[in-house]
């Protein structure tokens, strides 16, 4: 597999981190800036907490699916992140102060779990797959920050 199993871009957002943070980490307002999770919901009972699940439904032109997520990072201000699947990618927020704001980054990494299962589930098409899967986060990443910032600065 030759793919980058990492990827992280940032952006500038006119807001202050602890703003940023509450909405970052409101995941049902995720399909307001994801091109591809139209949707999130947490699990009963879940704040958003480190340990809570919720489900995302996801859409391309060429399929639709659901994934259950596990919160692994919640610091105010400070980060987000959750491990779809519990084990098998990281995606997550970190904020950082700024002079009039808050610089966020996102990030996204293919777990070892992650790479497991799509030899599991794909055999030898898994390396497209993940090419496939990597390619999306290094699009989706920019266009998902650009449209939180315009939803943070409204």
């Amino acid at each position: 597999m030759t793919a980058e199993l990492t990827f992280a871009d940032s952006i500038l957002v006119a807001a202050p981190p602890e703003a940023v943070y509450d909405l970052v980490s409101d995941v049902t307002r995720t399909g307001e800036w994801s091109p591809v999770c139209v949707a999130c919901w947490w699990d009963e009972g879940a704040t958003g907490a480190v340990g809570d699940w919720f489900t995302g439904r996801n859409v391309t032109p060429d399929r639709t699916w659901e994934t259950r997520s596990l919160v692994v990072a919640a610091d105010r201000g400070r980060e987000f992140a959750w491990a779809v699947g519990g084990s098998r990618a990281r995606w997550g927020y970190t904020l950082e102060p700024v002079d009039g704001g808050t610089r966020l980054t996102e990030s996204w990494a293919f777990l070892p779990d992650g790479l497991a299962f799509m030899v599991e589930r794909y055999g030898e098409a898994a390396p497209e797959q993940v090419e496939l899967r990597t390619r999306m986060a290094h699009e989706g990443i920019p266009a998902t920050l650009a449209a939180i910032k315009r939803v943070a600065e409204a």
